[in-house]
């Protein structure tokens, strides 16, 4: 078991490799991720304009393979050429002309409309694993980011939603902090949207998705809405649909997206290239200065907020949020106009809840002048590409029937000890890609 374990973290590793390597031949790269997504999009092809407005490829090219949609043959056409940079800034015109099934328009206008039984119809959409299901599902969500960006002009450029992600280790009281901290903006006439990510069971596969039952009052709030999802094994404290799930809930108007991880450790962040402000909570026995100063999931917080300051605990919260004031003196700023702070709060009592809202108002306010979330929500969208470029070539790698064939031969050999891990990635890699004809 544990060689097997060795082998897929192996040919996992250098299949992601591969493919993210910096390209000195970056036509023929493109070309074959392109290739790689074609059955993928196939389906789209009766969606979209004929080609009719879009440029041929250059004849010293191969061209794409005649599956690609015109929009997926516009952008394969400006990566292999040498100035693709400046040419994808340009629009195709295809790209406004989506048409959605029936019941997708439906989910569309309710999810639009404020409709909360369409946005929740709408995440479970996007969850599903079914072909057809998850192609209508990235056209809904094309359609909501269309609608966003329209909707971004009329705050001069801004964005209309905030987005919080909240991770820390279990038990620090996320749940609990998210009660207090949601009725405080409802009160205040916002719209919150609480994402939160409950862990899978590695045995059976199930989750409790016990969360909103730490949300009594939050739950039952007209000004709230709590969706709870499973992380099914991915890693990072968040889900695999997270991203898709964030843009939904502000399509469907709600000022505030607040996610919500599973207990994580040093090493999980995920959640911080998702959202616009990254708060770390942790408990008052959160470990000492040397602690803080390690690296990791620490760094990457914009805020870091010890939780639990009442009764008893008080003095060790107050301690711990000292030694970590002192500690994040030594990290380098992941942004020119903000450093991170350091605060403690009560979720029970309310104690320095509004402080804390006070600062993340702060944030917010110096990011946008700054241009820096607009920035930052633009390289979000970056990875969140790169995201499904490594789980589609994972999964497309372990449905190639030449890979298959010899894949339960190669396990074996490397339980027995006959072959390193090492040795069969590489020959199932040579398998793989030897079976593309670009």
């Amino acid at each position: 078991m544990l060689f097997r374990k060795c082998f897929h973290l192996k040919l996992n590793t250098q299949l992601i490799q591969l493919y993210s390597r910096s390209c000195c031949n970056a036509d023929q790269y493109h070309y074959q991720v392109l290739k790689s997504f074609r059955c993928c999009t196939v389906a789209f092809h009766k969606n979209f304009c004929s080609s009719s407005t879009l440029h041929s490829a250059s004849e010293d090219r191969p061209p794409p393979p005649p599956s690609l949609p015109p929009t997926v043959q516009y952008v394969a056409k400006m990566l292999m050429s040498d100035r693709h940079t400046d040419s994808l800034k340009e629009k195709p015109e295809s790209l406004s002309h989506l048409e959605l099934e029936p019941e997708t328009e439906k989910l569309y206008r309710g999810v639009v409309s404020h409709d909360r039984a369409s946005l929740a119809r709408a995440i479970t959409l996007m969850e599903s694993s079914n072909v057809s299901k998850r192609q209508q599902a990235q056209l809904l969500l094309t359609s909501i980011l269309h609608y966003l960006k329209g909707e971004g002009v009329k705050y001069k450029g801004g964005q209309r939603s905030f987005r919080i992600g909240l991770s820390g280790p279990p038990g620090a009281g996320k749940s609990t902090f998210i009660e207090s901290f949601g009725k405080l903006l409802t009160s205040k006439g916002q719209r919150v949207a609480v994402l939160a990510v409950d862990p899978s069971s590695s045995t059976t596969g199930g989750s409790l998705l016990a969360d909103k039952t730490r949300m009594p009052q939050l739950s039952v709030d007209p000004n709230a809405f709590i969706r709870p999802s499973p992380s099914r094994g991915t890693l990072g404290g968040v889900a695999r649909n997270t991203n898709e799930a964030i843009v939904l809930c502000e399509g469907a108007g709600f000022d505030f997206v607040i996610v919500e991880t599973v207990g994580v450790g040093q090493s999980e962040f995920a959640v911080a290239d998702m959202v616009d402000l990254f708060c770390l909570l942790i408990p008052p026995a959160g470990g000492d200065e040397l602690q803080g100063i390690k690296r990791g999931i620490v760094e990457v917080a914009d805020l870091v907020v010890v939780n639990k300051s009442d009764g008893d605990l008080e003095p060790a919260a107050r301690r711990i949020q000292a030694e970590y004031i002192s500690a994040l003196k030594f990290m380098r700023r992941q942004s020119k106009i903000w450093k991170p702070k350091v605060l403690r709060i009560s979720s029970l009592t309310g104690m320095g809840v509004d402080e804390l809202w006070d600062t993340m108002k702060k944030y917010r306010k110096l990011t946008t002048e700054a241009g820096e979330l607009k920035a930052k929500r633009e390289r979000q969208l970056q990875v969140w590409l790169w995201s499904h470029i490594r789980d589609r070539i994972l999964q497309d790698f372990r449905r190639q029937p030449e890979v298959a064939e010899k894949l339960p031969e190669l396990e074996s050999m490397v339980r027995s000890g006959a072959v390193t891990p090492g040795l069969a990635a590489d020959i199932l890699l040579d398998r793989f890609f030897g079976s593309w004809n670009p």
